[in-house]
């Protein structure tokens, strides 16, 4: 297929793929998960302190000049826009120079920008590292989710993605409780204690880039970019750890692929891939995406308004109820990712897609008609992102593994580029824009958009969700830089167009 390639380097046979999906659970794969995956405790860090702080820096004393609609708003629309830029730049960053080298660029950028919010003394300069700090934060998504999930043996991955990206939740219950912290004006000035949760940022992103820089490069990348010797080394290093830390020796692997080294890929060639040959699983990934990101962008950013608006809770509390809820949602991932497992990706995630939206709407009903309080309405969102965690967190795992190994890292950032800025950016303003009139029918109209969306994700996840448990990436999609004959690559082909059987939903 020299058509389909770009700057060929040779022809190798590798069972590097096999190899790395035998090997049993251990240390190494905990300093993986560690390395990673706790950079979403920095998302939900982030996202939890700017939703909680809103009522506060909207106060004359705060030291910013900027209103709470603008902060759950417009920040919050421009935070998930630079996220959106971000995943698509390093995206494709990512599938070109490696994961290793773009997942620790995007936590510098993280680290400054968050930085440099902390030090907001106008509106604008806000609003700008808002954007910055998103962009760092896009790109993790990209360079991590593909290195997670080509590192993790396909036993575990459905379970181990869903937490890691469920651990966002951590985060959000640290966020909220620190924001109780810095929001108390006995302990720290209104103009000090918001800038100091930004600075708890800085110093957590710190610790995990030490951790980091000992997360190695995806052997998968590796052998693909002209870099077979060093993939098969530390493989074979690999293998010799986790021996020695079982007491016995691993099983032979007798599967291997042959696979055509190139050092780029055109983005043409990926859009086609995505497009042409899996367009079912491109509409499942925007169905997905789009469901969860108006609802959780949408939520997250104006929790702490509604609280106060709706049920006259103070500024300096609504982190309390926050955590709670917060912590409901890391349960679900927690809980329910095995199930993604053994029970298999289409029944779990069309399931807690469309269970989450039909108990939003109880909410909405319950909440448009009077009948809830404070906590009250706190109990019944920890219920509804219990089973809505689980599910956008198996939107990530979804995209991640349903596309061909040399656009995985495009393909991660597209879709979340895409249904992130539908529903991302829309769900705060829209969310901002009818909360903050005040009246009830409106936020149950919000309420109700987000439970439509998550519901209609769901359907669709019925039919063309992938039954990718306990099958290797190469399984699920076939690598564009495979060797075969020329009469099973056209068949290949008319099989993916199709997307029926092996290659298919």
């Amino acid at each position: 297929m020299p058509e389909l390639e770009e700057r060929e380097t040779g022809t190798i046979t590798t069972k590097v793929p096999a190899r790395l999906d035998r090997l049993p659970w251990s240390r190494w794969h905990w300093m993986i998960v560690i390395g990673l995956g706790t950079v979403w405790i920095l998302d939900g860090l982030e996202v939890t302190v700017v939703g909680s702080i809103a009522g506060r820096l909207s106060e004359d004393d705060s030291g910013l000049a900027i209103t709470d609609a603008q902060v759950t708003g417009l920040a919050a629309a421009l935070y998930v826009a630079g996220a959106c830029s971000g995943a698509l730049v390093f995206g494709r960053l990512t599938d070109l120079f490696g994961r290793k080298r773009l997942f620790l660029v995007t936590l510098g950028v993280y680290l400054a920008a968050t930085a440099l919010t902390a030090l907001s003394f106008s509106a604008w300069w806000f609003f700008l590292f808002r954007f910055l700090t998103g962009f760092g934060i896009g790109g993790e998504y990209a360079a991590v989710n593909s290195a997670v999930d080509e590192l993790i043996p396909s036993k575990y991955r459905g379970r181990v993605d869903l937490i890691i990206n469920g651990s966002f939740w951590l985060g959000a219950v640290a966020g909220a409780l620190l924001s109780v912290l810095a929001l108390d004006t006995d302990v720290f000035p209104p103009s000090i204690g918001w800038r100091l949760t930004f600075a708890l940022g800085v110093v957590l992103g710190l610790v995990i880039l030490l951790v980091r820089r000992h997360v190695p490069e995806s052997p998968r990348w590796m052998f693909l970019h002209g870099r077979a010797e060093e993939a098969e080394q530390l493989v074979a290093d690999v293998e010799r750890r986790v021996a020695a830390e079982k007491g016995r020796p691993l099983p032979d692997v007798g599967e291997s692929i042959t696979v055509t080294q190139r050092l780029s890929i055109g983005f043409g060639l990926i859009a086609k891939t995505v497009f042409r040959s899996y367009p079912r699983r491109a509409v499942l990934g925007l169905s997905l995406f789009i469901g969860q990101a108006f609802l959780y962008n949408a939520i997250t950013f104006g929790f702490g308004s509604i609280l106060i608006r709706f049920f006259d809770v103070s500024s300096g509390v609504t982190g309390y109820y926050f955590a709670v809820v917060a912590f409901g949602n890391f349960l679900g991932p927690l809980l329910l990712g095995r199930l993604f497992d053994t029970v298999g990706r289409r029944p779990m995630i069309a399931g807690t897609y469309v269970l989450s939206g039909l108990l939003l709407l109880g909410t909405a009903w319950l909440f448009g008609a009077g009948k809830l309080t404070a906590v009250t309405m706190t109990a019944c969102w920890c219920v509804v992102l219990f089973f809505a965690s689980a599910g956008a967190s198996s939107a990530y795992l979804t995209v991640s593994e349903i596309f061909p190994m040399e656009t995985r890292a495009m393909a991660i950032a597209f879709f979340y580029a895409i249904g992130t800025a539908a529903g991302g950016i829309s769900g705060p303003l829209i969310f901002a824009e009818l909360t903050s009139s005040g009246v009830v029918g409106d936020a149950v109209l919000a309420f109700c958009i987000g439970a439509a969306l998550m519901v209609a994700a769901g359907v669709v996840a019925v039919f063309y969700a992938v039954a990718a448990e306990g099958r290797s990436l190469e399984q699920i999609a076939t690598p564009l830089s495979v060797r075969r004959p020329e009469r099973s690559d056209r068949l290949m082909r008319a099989g993916r167009a199709r997307e029926g059987g092996r290659y298919g939903t």
